[in-house]
C-alpha cells in the first residue's frame, strides 16, 4: 500500500478531519486523523494491519511473540496486528494515570513485544508503555503505528516502523497561530491533557 492509498483508507472512513484540534499531547493541531473511524471498518483495519506487517523488516516481524498496545486507541490496532503477524494481543490501560496490565493479561520473562499504537505524535505515551511492559517483564523489540505525526522525530527507544508519516503542524496552547486560534477547540482522543 502506498501512501495515497493509506491516505484513501482515512478519507474513505470520514478520518481524515481538520479544525482546532488538542491532542492527547496537549498540543494543538489544525488537523486529525481519527483512527477509530478508520478502524471501525474491520476489512479495512485488516488491510491496514497486514500493510503495516508486510513494511516491517522480515527478521522483526518473525521475533515478535505478542502484540502490546496503549487503551483506548490503540487496541483494536493492536488487535489486527496480533491477527496479521498470528500472535496473541493485550492491551496495558491507565486506571490510576500510569499504564499497567490488568484483565488477567500476563508476559512471560523476557517475551518478545510489538507495541502498537494507533497514532504516534511525542512519542510520550509510547515510551509511558514500553516502560510498564518492561516493568511486566517484556522485551519491546520495535514499536508500529497506523500514523506517525511526528515526521519521524518521535524517539520511542526501540526500532519504529509507521504504516505511514504525517507532516502535521503542532503548536503550544500559547502559540497558536491566529487562525487556529479563532476556530474552537475540539479533544476528539481518549485521553484527558
Amino acid at each position: 500500500m502506498d501512501e495515497d492509498e493509506i491516505l484513501a483508507e482515512f478519507r474513505a472512513a470520514d478520518a481524515l478531519l481538520e479544525g482546532h484540534f488538542i491532542l492527547s499531547s496537549g498540543l494543538h493541531s489544525p488537523r486529525y486523523l481519527q483512527c477509530a473511524r478508520v478502524l471501525a471498518d474491520p476489512m479495512r483495519a485488516a488491510r491496514l494491519a497486514s500493510a503495516l506487517v508486510a513494511s516491517m523488516p522480515r527478521d522483526i516481524r518473525g521475533a515478535i511473540e505478542i502484540v502490546v498496545s496503549p487503551a483506548m486507541g490503540g487496541i483494536i490496532a493492536g488487535h489486527e496486528m496480533g491477527r496479521a503477524l498470528g500472535v496473541e494481543a493485550i492491551f496495558v490501560e491507565r486506571p490510576t494515570g500510569t499504564f499497567e496490565l490488568r484483565r488477567g493479561f500476563r508476559l512471560k520473562p523476557g517475551q518478545k513485544v510489538l507495541l502498537m499504537e494507533d497514532v504516534v505524535t511525542t512519542g510520550l505515551s509510547s515510551r509511558e508503555a514500553i516502560a510498564s511492559v518492561e516493568k511486566a517483564g517484556g522485551e519491546v523489540i520495535a514499536a508500529a503505528a497506523l500514523v506517525d505525526r511526528s515526521g519521524g522525530e518521535a524517539d520511542l527507544g526501540v526500532p519504529f516502523f509507521p504504516l505511514i508519516r504525517l507532516v502535521v503542524p503542532t503548536y503550544e496552547a500559547d502559540a497558536l497561530p491566529s487562525e487556529l486560534a479563532a476556530l474552537p477547540a475540539e479533544k476528539p482522543g481518549s485521553r484527558k491533557a
